[in-house]
């Protein structure tokens, strides 16, 4: 508890500054991907906002290595067009689940070539990069070094003939390029390769290790997730190893000392592991030139000697990239000994599964984003990702799950109180906030119910409880049928029609109150609700009986139709047999 309290306390007192793991080029992601990283951090960046906090959330495309190369030429591009395009369809997919980035950047722009080449130069002035001779496989047809997963070949332990040199997806064993029967190039198909020697420059890991492990037991409020794995990597076997940081490809940021040439490194990239985490920083710089800001705008936000001491960072990504997150990119900050703001917060998420298996980006298993748009408007998405997040452990979509969450939670509890209330309103009393009567003990219970339920949600939300949040906000939608059922006000009008009055215009304005406490997580219904109680003032509430009398009387109001339509068995059905294999 007292680490949500911190957290409720620097809200008002902190900048936010946001990132979300950036997805690869490689394809559209499925709804596992989305909301592993994207949407929590969309969720928490909404919330901060609407409490008056100063935001500053970045994400982007991470658009280098090999998957890139083989993807664009897959497609039949040049990589760099292919990337440019698939940035521009992740941005316009982003947008259509109102993920709310300042800034969508590219892991190839220029700002990350100069900032990427300035921390190799750092850590090589620091004595932390090593230079390691190889052996590497050399495609003499293709005339290039081939990283692992450009050579395929015949597994030697299942006999699967499309075993990569890194792994084999068929049985899943661990390989090296030299195990495979019968080696060829992923790029050309030759088996013309030879063994060669090269060279890489490694960044020394191990060096940092003791900084790293006091870093890590520093933060006593991180996702036991999180933190698990951290020290998993750091102490398990051999401990920390020291990282190949350059791989000889094409395509990616050139290996520079800062400025200046590298000896002997002429032909090699930076690997992307080492360049996608600097994204998150370089991102910013991207954000200020296309704001027209000046250079001090984004370092306010990074840099401890310009400003950003005032900064609360938080990381949102799956349990796959926690190794990168707390051990290498933090050893890549750590080891330029620059002033460089760290993160504070790592929210890690465990995986969704797909109805009993897993998502399958290669296989076409399961939902992507692109095509849960077109089934459905994002809020249906948004609320059952978050309400269901995989935060303590992994967790599985259903159709049936969908369905029901969808159903019960948006159709028949804020649904179905918006349009009982306004309907009612409309027929007994006109579209405006009536008057008459006063609010008595049952409402004066509502009210302090709702007071002691907000403490709760915002608490949960500082300390990006997800699921708790979302279960929180859910039960404050339900107080409100609870009440008209209660109360009955199409009862009470035959009697008093003046007490009825009063009870609908407590939950008219608990239309608003909902609307905005709604917001992060269903933003395009919060939006509409707001539109229908012709709301101007979405100033998030602190009072609860001040809010709940924000609409006064003769204020007008409009019917909507019906906000969240159900879905049917047939749709249901139809869903879920679409996308139980490859993709169409």
């Amino acid at each position: 508890m007292k680490h949500r309290q911190r957290a409720q306390k620097a809200t008002a007192m902190t900048r936010h500054l946001i990132t979300s793991a950036i997805p690869y080029i490689n394809g559209i992601k499925h709804l596992g991907n989305l909301i592993g990283s994207q949407l929590p951090a969309d969720l928490f960046a909404r919330y901060q906002r609407a409490r008056g906090a100063e935001v500053l959330f970045l994400c982007a495309t991470d658009e280098h290595g090999t998957p890139a190369e083989l993807a664009a030429a897959k497609a039949g591009k040049p990589v760099e067009d292919y990337c440019a395009e698939m940035h521009d369809v992740q941005a316009a997919i982003a947008k259509g689940f109102r993920l709310s980035f300042d800034h969508f950047g590219r892991s190839s722009s220029p700002q990350n070539h100069t900032l990427t080449q300035h921390f190799a130069g750092a850590l090589q002035a620091n004595g932390l990069i090593k230079e390691v001779s190889e052996k590497q496989v050399y495609s003499n047809a293709d005339g290039r070094f081939l990283p692992d997963r450009y050579i395929e070949g015949t597994c030697p332990n299942c006999g699967y003939d499309k075993a990569r040199g890194d792994q084999c997806e068929n049985c899943t064993k661990q390989l090296d390029p030299t195990d495979l029967i019968e080696p060829r190039s992923a790029i050309s198909g030759s088996t013309d390769l030879e063994v060669r020697e090269t060279k890489h420059l490694f960044l020394r890991q191990s060096a940092l290790k003791d900084d790293l492990d006091a870093w890590i037991d520093s933060k006593t409020d991180w996702p036991v997730l999180t933190t698990s794995i951290a020290k998993k990597w750091l102490h398990d076997g051999d401990g920390l190893r020291d990282r190949g940081i350059t791989r000889d490809l094409h395509w990616g940021i050139p290996v520079k000392n800062g400025d200046q040439d590298w000896p002997g490194m002429e032909d090699k990239v930076f690997y992307v592991w080492f360049d996608a985490p600097i994204e998150y920083i370089a991102c910013a710089g991207e954000w200020a030139d296309a704001q027209g800001l000046a250079q001090a705008d984004w370092e306010r936000w990074w840099r401890t000697d310009k400003g950003a001491d005032d900064v609360r960072y938080t990381q949102f990504m799956g349990k796959d990239n926690v190794p990168f997150h707390t051990l290498s990119f933090p050893a890549t900050i750590l080891g330029s000994k620059e002033p460089w703001k760290m993160v504070d917060h790592l929210k890690s998420f465990n995986f969704l599964n797909y109805d009993g298996g897993q998502f399958s980006t290669s296989q076409g298993r399961g939902i992507f984003m692109d095509q849960a748009l077109e089934l459905l408007p994002a809020d249906y998405w948004r609320w059952y990702l978050l309400s269901n997040a995989p935060e303590s452990s992994d967790s599985e979509f259903t159709w049936e799950t969908f369905q029901q969450t969808a159903n019960k939670d948006l159709a028949d509890v804020l649904g179905n109180f918006v349009s009982r209330v306004t309907k009612f309103c409309r027929s007994k009393f006109d579209e405006t906030v009536p008057a008459g009567g006063a609010y008595g003990d049952v409402e004066a219970a509502l009210i302090a119910d709702l007071q002691k339920r907000l403490a709760q949600y915002q608490s949960h939300m500082d300390a990006i409880e997800v699921r708790k949040a979302a279960a929180e906000l859910r039960a404050m939608w339900a107080a409100g049928n609870e009440y008209l059922q209660t109360v009955a006000p199409w009862s009470t009008f035959k009697e008093d029609p003046d007490q009825a009055a009063a009870q609908i215009r407590l939950a008219l304005n608990l239309i608003r109150f909902y609307a905005v406490l709604s917001q992060p997580f269903i933003p395009d219904a919060g939006a509409d609700l707001l539109a229908t109680m012709n709301a101007t003032d979405a100033a998030w509430p602190t009072d609860v009986a001040e809010a709940l009398n924000a609409l006064g009387v003769g204020h007008a109001f409009t019917v909507p139709d019906v906000s969240f339509a159900k879905i049917s068995d047939e749709d249901r059905e139809t869903w879920q047999a679409r996308f139980s294999g490859v993709r169409t």
